[in-house]
């Protein structure tokens, strides 16, 4: 999981940007060009627009490439439901109280996008490779409304297993193509083959898929 982090600094509010977790989903360019323009150097500038308006768009970024810090200290917050979505053809998104652990490395955040194609080149996160290679069904929209019910009880723990699945442990809720369903633990599959996507069939080992990440 390498960083390639920048900063832009704000009167009120500070943008960081990793590239490394950046997928081009387009939620901030398309959400608030004014702040946010591809063809800019730099091209962020979180003075072009209120703080609150950056801060929603930020939030919006289902890979956390994008986070924010805010001068009166309203920071985001914590979502009460943890949604894990497996999206169309591309990665899995989760947003919640998350803990991602993979070799050793740690990585917690609210917003994580996870490679489940196989052949990002920063596993476990997903670095738009599956654009190429990889299908699977569904159509989800990851910042479209949930009705949730209940509030999940975080928080959820992934690990990426070596040349295997990542393995889910505590509430949360998947959203898959067939709908949601609250789970308190999956194995899910980030080989790319597995027969009954997302969830794993045991398919990595047949492939001999491999991950690079140790124990």
């Amino acid at each position: 999981m390498e960083e390639d982090t920048y900063e832009y600094e704000g009167r009120e509010v500070t943008v960081s940007y990793d590239a490394n977790r950046c997928i081009h989903v387009r939620e901030c360019v398309e959400g608030l060009p004014a702040v946010f323009d591809a063809d800019r150097r730099p091209w962020v500038d979180p003075d072009a627009a209120a703080p609150d308006a950056v801060a929603d768009v930020v939030e919006r970024c289902p890979t956390g490439a994008l986070h924010y810090e805010r001068a009166d200290g309203r920071q985001e917050a914590t979502p009460p439901v943890t949604v894990v979505t497996a999206t169309s053809d591309g990665p899995l998104y989760v947003r919640g109280d998350v803990t991602v652990r993979a070799g050793g490395t740690v990585l917690e955040d609210t917003r994580v996008g996870l490679c489940r194609c196989g052949h990002s080149g920063n596993k476990p996160l997903c670095d738009n490779r599956h654009s190429r290679v990889f299908d699977a069904e569904g159509d989800i929209d990851p910042n479209a409304p949930l009705d949730a019910g209940e509030d999940t009880d975080g928080p959820l723990t992934i690990t990426a297993t070596p040349d295997g699945p990542f393995r889910l442990e505590g509430e949360f809720l998947l959203r898959t193509a067939e709908g949601v369903e609250r789970r308190e633990s999956a194995a899910l599959c980030r080989c790319g083959r597995s027969g009954d996507k997302p969830f794993c069939d045991g398919t990595h080992a047949e492939v001999g898929f491999t991950t690079g990440e140790g124990e």
